[in-house]
């Protein structure tokens, strides 16, 4: 389908429903796992650790999802198959979720340290299948199965797909989670069932692309590399200068994105009452994300780079102001500032990803994820968590009693995604280029 200009109702849903699935599973990854872990610490007094643990938990599963990337991307263009990596992957990946239920909600002060260790062992070995599965080879399927028409759109409806993700985690599921129970293994036990049961229909339902070629083997190690070696980034610099964009845009997000439930939870104080404001601003970043992601193939997403990067920095500049703002007007705030930050951020991401697929030389879809994660998950979930680290460890004291992420994470987020204006510039000025070369190619 990579050479036509519709994309057939299978392949709909496929991508809505694998992306669905992958970001549910994600969203446990990135903010319940987190958020847990907070628990665990704040429960059994050292709030102390739950800032140390949850950034090892983040950096550590981001470098295990980049290298899992890179060798799992390099196998599904080596063996010219996304399905078997994605199905797989999942029902995999969904077993892993499971392990985190024989966690406790609190712990004696001798065994803090062993349940820091398996909290972040467990998170590393369900990336291992989470990445397989929806990094490299799903991620992939999507390149094989778009085109410089409707990748825009593609991209626009997967990034909304987080924002539904959320819903049926928080809203659906949420209740089964409070930091309150002894255990909570019956919500991790029903969310690992949520993607297993999805590979499993994807045995029947998802096909690879038509174009997609078994290459002849040659060294491993040298082809899972292949987008490092620096001839390659030569010759697609513009990709890199893309990704770079995405990496800044990453960092932002990251530094303040696993404290987030907690910050409307215990700064905001709005309790088991969060359901709410969560709804109001997903469901609007959502429809600023569907809204805006048609307009990317029809006008050209070089008119939307700079506008998303400035709202998203208002956005995220508004959470650092709740802190002199009370009642009506924080409430107004919050559901205003958090809509346009992660409507923003969700349409920026998405112009970018498609941007960054537009440049992926044809049969090397596989192979360039590995360097998308080590930008856009590596680099990103390393700097921006030890940033919120330091930050939180200096407003609360290294044995501080409570844990309430502080306001300052959001301005420090804001002040980091200046700095991607620099490489958009670049992106915006190449982008007219780009779409004729995308356009050429398709009609060969």
């Amino acid at each position: 389908m990579k050479n036509g200009t519709k994309t057939g109702g299978r392949r709909w849903f496929c991508l809505v429903f694998f992306g669905l699935i992958g970001q549910i599973a994600w969203v446990v990854e990135n903010m319940y796992f987190a958020t847990f872990c907070q628990d665990i610490f704040g429960n059994s007094g050292r709030p102390d650790l739950s800032y140390i643990v949850t950034t090892l938990m983040v950096i550590l599963s981001a470098v295990t999802a980049t290298v899992t990337t890179v060798i799992a991307g390099a196998d599904c263009d080596r063996i010219g198959k996304r399905k078997p990596f994605i199905t797989w992957g999942y029902i995999i990946w969904g077993l892993t979720i499971m392990l985190f239920a024989f966690l406790p909600m609190r712990a004696q002060a001798g065994k803090l340290f062993l349940i820091g260790f398996l909290l972040v062992l467990f998170d590393c070995i369900m990336t291992v299948a989470g990445s397989t599965a929806n990094d490299a080879a799903f991620n992939a399927w999507v390149a094989d199965n778009t085109n410089p028409h409707n990748r825009g759109k593609a991209n626009a409806v997967l990034s909304m797909l987080p924002v539904f993700a959320v819903i049926v985690v928080f809203i659906g599921l949420g209740s089964l989670y409070s930091s309150a129970n002894e255990s909570n293994s019956l919500f991790f036990l029903v969310l690992g069932c949520i993607p297993t049961a999805a590979g499993l229909i994807g045995i029947f339902t998802l096909r690879d692309a038509e174009q997609i070629e078994r290459r002849a083997r040659d060294d491993s190690i040298r082809d899972a590399l292949y987008g490092f070696r620096r001839p390659v980034v030569r010759e697609n610099r513009m990709m890199y200068v893309c990704l770079a964009a995405f990496c800044i845009v990453s960092i932002s997000q990251q530094t303040f994105f696993s404290y987030l439930m907690n910050f409307v939870i215990r700064t905001l104080g709005y309790g088991d009452g969060f359901a709410v404001p969560v709804a109001v601003i997903i469901l609007g970043a959502a429809v600023m994300t569907g809204l805006l992601g048609g307009f990317y193939d029809r006008v050209g997403r070089k008119h939307f780079y700079f506008p998303l990067l400035i709202l998203m920095i208002l956005g995220t500049v508004s959470f650092y102001s709740l802190q002199n703002i009370k009642g009506t007007a924080g409430t107004v705030v919050l559901f205003g500032g958090g809509i346009l930050m992660m409507g923003a951020i969700l349409s920026l991401t998405g112009a970018l990803q498609s941007a960054f697929q537009d440049y992926i030389p044809e049969g090397c879809e596989g192979r360039f994820q590995g360097v998308r994660m080590c930008f856009t998950v590596m680099i990103p979930m390393i700097i921006g968590p030890v940033i919120s680290m330091i930050i939180g460890l200096d407003a609360m004291g290294m044995n501080g009693e409570d844990f309430a992420p502080t306001y300052e994470i959001f301005l420090a987020a804001a002040i980091v995604a200046v700095f991607a204006a620099i490489p958009l510039a670049f992106v915006r000025k190449d982008d007219d280029r780009l779409r004729a070369a995308g356009a050429q190619k398709n009609r060969k």
